[in-house]
């Protein structure tokens, strides 16, 4: 029997984390593990992305609803769950069950636990989501050991667990699926939007703060000026919809700005845009970027997390110096006029992706950690 893993996840979408977790599971099933995406949601939901996702792969999900919030009722009846169903072993993506499960010692969950942390938002002092931010990161110090996504996500722990038993695995992709799910046909809004557009610039995540979407809605009506007959497509869902649409008709471009929400064809979107832009304030390795450099996609990213690291500090592709709205435009402008250039480190980006950041390899790094900390006092 191959050890029992319990992947603990509240998905808002299909993003960085959740394409990570379902790539995870698709090689521990071939490493003859016995994986389960545990994914929990509010009720009411019929069935989320990933779950939706993972069935059409093939692998392992249950389904769980609970109200949100700090629900222990719910977060102890998980536990018994667990304990009963025979796992070995907890893996946490995110801070909802860092919190709700993490938070037990483990003498009373009597199930090892680890947690990958995908990346961190600095919430303002005393918010509702600073407070499950320090409650997150007094969680994992009771876990076995926690993975971080880069070498540049250490600098966000401090003391102890950043130098004992915090280990950096970098996210990895099935590159051929990948390139499989590009080649799929787009339908509507999507089809009219390319064909009407010369250049299409794309972005990619929740609709939040940190992705910096809006300074690259003020870049991109700046870009307009040089390229008239430019687009932009923002796929993801998220809080900060309505603010960014205002900005949208208040800038005059929303004929040429498309928010589809989300949806499931990345890969085929990034195949076909002229150009991945990541005006990002925080990351950690984001699989899109890994996605766009698999597929060819050139890449202007914001020079935070992990980014400068994949993308060999701009070798293979351009590097912001900062997220002002002049800066991203300036960048968008030099990737679509240097042609050359921006070939050689399109061909750069897309020799790491193969190298470093294929799923086989994350996986098998993923194995060793398990076996280390399993073994742990």
């Amino acid at each position: 029997m191959g050890l029992r893993v319990l992947h603990l996840i509240d998905s808002g979408g299909l993003y960085g984390a959740e394409k990570m977790l379902l790539s995870l599971v698709q090689e521990q099933v071939k490493q003859g593990l016995q994986p389960m995406i545990f994914s929990a949601g509010e009720p009411g939901i019929d069935e989320k992305p990933i779950e939706a996702e993972a069935r059409k792969k093939g692998l392992p999900v249950t389904p769980w609803r609970m109200k949100s919030g700090l629900n222990l009722k719910e977060s102890w009846k998980i536990l018994k769950w667990a304990q009963r169903s025979g796992y070995n072993l907890l893996h946490s993506h995110g801070f909802k069950f860092n919190v709700l499960l993490g938070m037990y010692p483990e003498k009373f969950r009597r199930i090892p636990m680890i947690a990958t942390l995908h990346g961190y938002v600095h919430a303002p002092r005393f918010s509702k989501l600073w407070i499950y931010e320090t409650l997150d990161r007094f969680s994992i110090y009771r876990m076995r050991g926690v993975v971080l996504v880069g070498e540049a996500m250490k600098k966000e722990l401090t003391g102890k667990l950043s130098n004992t038993h915090a280990v950096v695995i970098r996210n990895g992709l099935n590159i051929w699926e990948i390139r499989e799910s590009s080649q799929a046909p787009i339908h509507e809004p999507f089809k009219s939007f390319f064909d009407n557009h010369e250049v299409v610039i794309l972005g990619v995540g929740r609709l939040s703060r940190e992705k910096g979407f809006d300074r690259l809605i003020s870049a991109f009506s700046e870009l307009r000026k040089q390229f008239p007959s430019s687009g932009l497509i923002i796929v993801g869902e998220g809080g900060l919809r309505n603010e960014l649409d205002s900005l949208i008709v208040k800038l005059g471009v929303k004929c040429d700005v498309l928010m589809p929400g989300y949806c499931s064809i990345v890969p085929a979107l990034l195949s076909r845009s002229s150009l991945l832009v990541m005006p990002s304030l925080t990351e950690g390795l984001p699989i899109t970027l890994l996605e766009a450099m698999s597929l060819k996609t050139p890449v202007v990213a914001s020079a935070v997390g992990e980014i400068p690291i994949v993308l060999g500090d701009g070798q293979g592709g351009d590097l912001l110096s900062n997220v002002e709205p002049a800066t991203i435009s300036k960048a968008i402008e030099k990737s679509l006029t240097q042609k050359e250039l921006s070939s050689r480190k399109v061909d750069y980006a897309h020799e790491t992706s193969i190298k470093n950041y294929s799923s086989e390899a994350m996986a098998r790094r993923y194995l060793e950690f398990y076996n280390r900390v399993l073994v742990t006092l």
